[in-house]
């Protein structure tokens, strides 16, 4: 047990850089009126619990701001003490009451004012947060000066001599307060690692990333920082999102280390191991983005049926980042059937892990030869698919739906042009998506009880093409295309009734074109072209 510091001293140890925040440290969380409430405790003289620091000359190579501040750093020739429990409390403690750095924008908490009306007693506090237009003159005083001797001379000065002593009496408090401190001095990381895991099991359950970043963490790894720098790698690409879904992150990293997709397993590993094979997994996400890209036109991870398809992908392309991993024309074949097979029998529905966890150990052994085929269920498929589902944009079937379009490569209606898929796909949103048989047409001419935005009736269509046909019978519209229509009604599975303008005799000769290629799919090809005329 080290000396209790009191609130002056953690201000200097703060602004001197040599009190400091690891990394592997939640942010700050605590909202204003808690803050408060940790006011009131210092002044009535409350117990708040202790700190513990961890006191090292090693300078970690990833810190966290100390919440909205940004401390420098420390001499190098003085040991850092970084903070393992206590860090919403110190942080309250400094945004409260130092004045050296200043905020373009001061949070509410850090807003704290005694309130000289508020009743004394044991159980209602004094202290609250306020904004600017909140305080009352000579009613709330801040707080937030007693420790700067020319802010408080100037706070106190319109005050009679009766209210000063009482204001003296209060930063006196806060002045003679002691906060207990204990100090572990060591350099073996894995040991702050335990000890900072388990104070937190104390408090607020920590998340499975704040764990393992803990347990995983050393001076030149820091699984946040990891992750981020893996986000930044995959933004070109149009996957960001995936380095910021720490909970996918987490499934690849346990399918690929564990051959088990359940995060909280990777609890079980030991750092080094983690830290070890780290890359590998980095290698099997970039990898199976690649292959999405690729073969399937995937630009975004809004474009994926079910996020966990990246999870297998992940554990078949995983291994040293310098070694290309050779995908035979077999396996590519196997992945692009269990793709379809996932996504159009939507196999990831129900008891996800456990599908996850089958199709994780399928994928291993893909890899490395033990098996050519991987398993896939038989189960039929009707017209009734396109039929009876309708289109919305961020549903399993549509997302399915949009991505077998977009093996076909749409054309537009109107100029013949193919869509600029990874444009639309990107972007990803319902400008790109639009009826075929308008709807506004379908008002006067529908006489069928199918939905108008059943899966059959939607197509890639831009913005432009869907403003310039509006509401038209596609009879009219047909007139204003260009003499490659074949083409077009190849790209867009289009029927020769399509242009009949009878709603319900397109869409079920549409299904029928839609359900033949997607069998075609389903047993690993692609669907033969349709003869011209035909």
């Amino acid at each position: 047990m080290a000396e209790p510091l009191n609130i002056r001293k953690i201000i200097q140890e703060l602004l001197a850089g040599r009190m400091r925040v690891p990394n592997f440290q939640r942010g700050f969380v605590w909202d204003p009126e808690r803050v408060a409430y940790l006011m009131d405790s210092i002044y009535k003289g409350y117990p708040f619990g202790s700190i513990l620091l961890w006191r090292t000359k090693q300078e970690l190579t990833h810190e966290r701001d100390l919440g909205p501040f940004h401390l420098p750093q420390n001499d190098p020739e003085y040991p850092t003490d970084y903070i393992l429990d206590g860090q919403q409390r110190i942080t309250s403690i400094f945004g409260v009451f130092q004045t050296e750095i200043e905020l373009e924008d001061k949070p509410l908490w850090a807003k704290i004012y005694y309130d000289m009306k508020a009743s004394e007693n044991a159980q209602e506090s004094s202290f609250t947060a306020l904004e600017d237009e909140e305080v009352i003159k000579h009613q709330h005083f801040p707080i937030g000066c007693l420790f700067d001797p020319v802010l408080y001379r100037k706070e106190t000065t319109d005050y009679d001599d009766t209210t000063i002593a009482r204001l003296d009496k209060i930063q006196a408090r806060f002045k003679e307060a002691l906060i207990p401190v204990q100090t572990i001095t060591t350099e073996d990381k894995t040991a702050v690692a335990i000890v900072f895991e388990r104070v937190n099991q104390r408090g607020v359950e920590l998340d499975t990333v704040q764990l393992l970043s803990a347990w995983t963490w050393s001076g030149d790894f820091d699984l946040n920082q990891r992750f981020e720098e893996l986000a930044a790698d995959l933004t070109p690409f149009g996957f960001k999102d995936v380095g910021s879904d720490k909970d996918l992150l987490l499934r690849c990293c346990s399918a690929v280390m564990l051959r088990d997709p359940s995060p909280d397993s990777l609890i079980s590993l030991n750092g080094t191991k983690v830290r070890e094979t780290f890359d590998h997994v980095v290698t099997g996400i970039k990898g199976a983005i690649d292959f999405l890209r690729k073969n399937l036109h995937v630009e975004s991870l809004d474009n994926l049926p079910y996020d966990n398809l990246l999870v297998p992908l992940s554990v078949f392309f995983a291994g040293e980042p310098d070694k290309q991993k050779r995908v035979t024309n077999n396996q590519r074949k196997e992945m692009l059937r269990w793709f379809w097979h996932t996504c159009i029998h939507r196999k990831y529905n129900s008891q996800p892990i456990k599908s996850l966890r089958e199709d994780v150990i399928e994928f291993a052994k893909l890899a490395d030869g033990s098996i050519t085929k991987l398993t896939h269920p038989e189960v039929g498929l009707s017209n009734t698919f396109f039929l009876n589902n309708t289109f919305r944009l961020n549903s399993v079937v549509s997302r399915t739906f949009i991505l077998l379009l977009a093996q076909k490569g749409p054309r537009s209606f109107l100029s013949g042009n193919k869509i600029d898929l990874r444009k639309a796909l990107k972007e990803y949103n319902r400008n790109e998506f639009h009826h075929i048989h308008p709807r506004s047409f379908l008002k006067t001419a529908k006489n069928s009880e199918i939905d108008d935005s059943c899966l059959a009736n939607m197509c890639f269509l831009s913005r432009s093409d869907n403003n310039s046909i509006s509401g038209s019978a596609p009879s009219d519209y047909r007139k204003r295309m260009g003499e490659d229509i074949e083409d077009i009604e190849e790209a867009n599975f289009l029927p020769p009734s399509t242009w009949q303008d009878n709603f319900e005799t397109f869409v079920e000769e549409r299904s029928v074109l839609l359900t033949t290629y997607a069998a075609q799919l389903l047993g690993g090809g692609t669907a033969p072209k349709r003869k011209k005329g035909a």
